[in-house]
């Protein structure tokens, strides 16, 4: 098995003979994935690459405070590029459309955090140890030699803050305290990024986390607690699809509940669950990829095709088996 080491000299010498690259991220991206695609662009245009951000779905409102400059495009048919870079996705049908969008290309390097990556690059630096690809990129960034710009070190503080629960996720590691110091000492802008991302909502997912409250139900001794997102529930909310995004975070606050799911309606037969867990010993990767997803041993989700009240009674049963193995 190839070094840490070993497998950044392997990605600075592809960037190094690269001259167009297109760096890509997953569906539906959070702030680790907007965070990193972004503070990697600027990075590379620094140096003087022609670099483009593709994704299928559009940015979500409360990061566009760190693309000023409208850098992500929408993907384009037929083009070439010389590398291409996917961040924060564990596999290659998580990329959705981009993934059809970006097969012209000599080499594709996956830099990603999660266990379930199914290392579909060329290159694949895959670190589970590290709770955020921010941190990977920056960890790039810093091997490379490349300075660290006040507008970088806001999209990777970003990347860095939200997927470690603000730096409250267990697993939030000694060193990733120090890249969040290092990223504020270049001048991330705490004040605003805390603004932004945390305490800025528009009254549509405020209407939504209303209908959780009014919705959410307790099971398995209160262990489990979980809620269903509708499309009638997101059309008479006003929300969008990226307002939904944290809402799992207030059921799983509860004290009592040990995994918190959520059932989001892609489709009137094809779901999307969501699932959170407060316990170490219950690790909800490992529940979703009895359904063919992934992610984190905290934190993971799958896409399952059949009927609702079915895959409710799968899931559920699955968390509870593993509750149960786990006591």
């Amino acid at each position: 098995m190839k070094s840490q080491a070993q497998l950044i000299q392997e990605i600075l010498t592809a960037i190094q003979n690269a001259r167009t690259i297109c760096i890509v991220g997953h569906m539906r991206p959070d702030g680790d994935c907007i965070g990193s695609q972004l503070g990697l662009m600027l990075a590379l245009r620094a140096i003087g690459k022609q670099v483009v951000c593709w994704n299928q779905d559009a940015m979500p409102l409360k990061y566009r405070f760190l693309d000023p400059g409208h850098n992500f495009v929408k993907p384009k048919s037929g083009q070439e590029f010389d590398l291409v870079i996917a961040v924060d996705c564990a596999s290659l049908e998580r990329l959705g459309t981009v993934a059809r969008r970006v097969t012209r290309r000599r080499q594709l390097i996956n830099i990603d955090h999660h266990e379930s990556n199914t290392r579909y690059g060329d290159i694949n630096w895959v670190s589970a140890r590290e709770p955020s690809t921010g941190e990977l990129i920056y960890h790039l960034m810093k091997a490379a030699g490349w300075p660290v710009t006040k507008p970088i070190a806001d999209c990777l503080f970003t990347a860095v803050s939200t997927d470690t629960g603000s730096f409250q996720y267990a697993s939030t590691r000694p060193g990733t305290f120090h890249v969040g110091a290092e990223l504020v000492t270049h001048g991330a802008n705490l004040a605003r990024i805390c603004h932004e991302v945390y305490q800025s909502f528009p009254l549509a997912r405020v209407r939504l986390l209303k209908h959780v409250y009014n919705k959410f139900k307790l099971t398995h001794n209160d262990r489990i607690a979980y809620f269903w997102l509708k499309k009638a529930d997101l059309a008479r909310t006003g929300a969008g699809s990226s307002d939904t995004e944290g809402l799992i975070d207030h059921i799983r606050a509860i004290e009592p509940v040990v995994v918190a799911c959520v059932f989001e309606e892609i489709e009137p037969e094809t779901i999307r669950i969501s699932l959170r867990s407060k316990c170490r010993s219950v690790n909800v990767n490992d529940i979703c990829r009895q359904f063919g997803g992934g992610g984190h041993g905290a934190a993971a989700g799958a896409m399952i095709a059949g009927r609702p009240m079915t895959i409710q009674r799968r899931v559920i049963g699955a968390i509870r088996k593993a509750i149960n193995s786990a006591n």
